[in-house]
């Protein structure tokens, strides 16, 4: 055959395979994509054991799937990780895991003895099980981008915030003031505060022991009769971010609005929110949250999608065009 009558693609076809971790989003990455998702059985025996069977043959094709890693977690991870095998060993031409929301990023480093680095062990384990890429956003700390040997793209959902604010908010605020949680995300805030043209104040806390119980101490700047915009990139238990808006509204911040990545909620964090004195919350869906707590928060949160943005990150990655470009970089 003439090679110029026929141009050979360096793969097949976009495949979206649904992890059971987060169907919604990757429906809307679909809808996105005008793709449909796999067909596939999941299927948990009694014995907690995981079973993964492909409706359709894969070979070939150039497959991604979505599955974030919230709780429960070891499920969600070895969902994961045997989907991935699964698809390699039907000789999908290449795998991308895309997982929105990355677990054990917070074990990072040793920051004490005779402890693990169990990010690094999360990153070999969905290499080895056959993940030719990955895609993962807002992790808790950017050196996790080293402890995967395979190309990947380490996204964030900043953007996709900031747009909203400007969009619905910003008009109606009484002289803003973006406020960090604390000072390990005050370089984050920083790029809030620039975006969105405010000054910026920190919460300062000492964190005490190894449990996630923190000490909010004073805050760093003026936010006396300004509305607050408080920023985090994940909210867990919610400790830290309930002591920061008793904080403001002790310093005098008019309203104050909650702006954070991944909504992980672990315990009664939603619970705990909700109780607050809180005008607005603007997360993501990179962790579902549940109906039960979407109800406690009422119209007062609101779910920015990130399926346009990795959607966006799809095409380019199957193309093989530049991501930076997307972002002006």
């Amino acid at each position: 055959m003439n090679s110029h009558t026929h141009e050979m693609k360096a793969y097949g076809d976009i495949a979206l395979f649904p992890g059971t971790a987060s169907p919604e989003l990757a429906g809307k990455i679909a809808k996105y994509l005008n793709k449909r998702l796999c067909d596939r059985d999941v299927i948990l025996f009694p014995n907690d054991n995981l079973f993964i069977k492909l409706h359709e043959s894969v070979r070939g094709k150039d497959v991604y799937v979505i599955q974030t890693t919230s709780r429960p977690v070891q499920q969600n991870l070895m969902e994961l990780l045997i989907s991935l095998q699964t698809l390699r060993l039907d000789s999908a031409a290449r795998i991308t895991a895309v997982v929105p929301y990355l677990c054990y990023s917070r074990s990072d480093k040793k920051d004490q003895p005779r402890v693990p680095i169990t990010s690094r062990l999360v990153t070999d384990m969905i290499e080895v099980a056959g993940a030719d890429r990955y895609m993962t956003l807002d992790p808790h700390a950017g050196q996790v981008q080293g402890f995967f040997s395979i190309p990947g793209d380490v996204l964030t959902a900043y953007h996709t915030i900031v747009e909203y604010i400007k969009e619905n908010l910003l008009d109606n605020l009484t002289d803003p003031v973006v406020m960090a949680v604390d000072l390990g995300f005050a370089k984050k805030a920083r790029n809030y505060a620039e975006a969105l043209n405010t000054p910026i104040a920190f919460v300062e806390k000492r964190r005490v022991g190894n449990d996630s119980k923190a000490e909010a101490l004073t805050v760093i700047g003026d936010i006396k009769g300004r509305d607050v915009i408080i920023v985090d990139d994940e909210v867990d238990t919610g400790g830290s971010i309930s002591q920061a808006i008793k904080l403001a509204r002790e310093e005098g911040a008019r309203n104050v609005y909650l702006a954070f990545i991944h909504p992980v909620f672990s315990s009664n964090a939603a619970t705990r929110l909700a109780s607050l004195d809180l005008t607005e919350i603007i997360t993501t869906d990179t962790v579902p949250i549940p109906e039960a707590s979407l109800a406690l928060f009422g119209d007062r949160i609101h779910i920015c999608s990130v399926a346009p943005l990795l959607s966006e990150v799809i095409i380019r990655a199957h193309e093989g065009r530049s991501v930076g470009e997307l972002f002006d970089e």
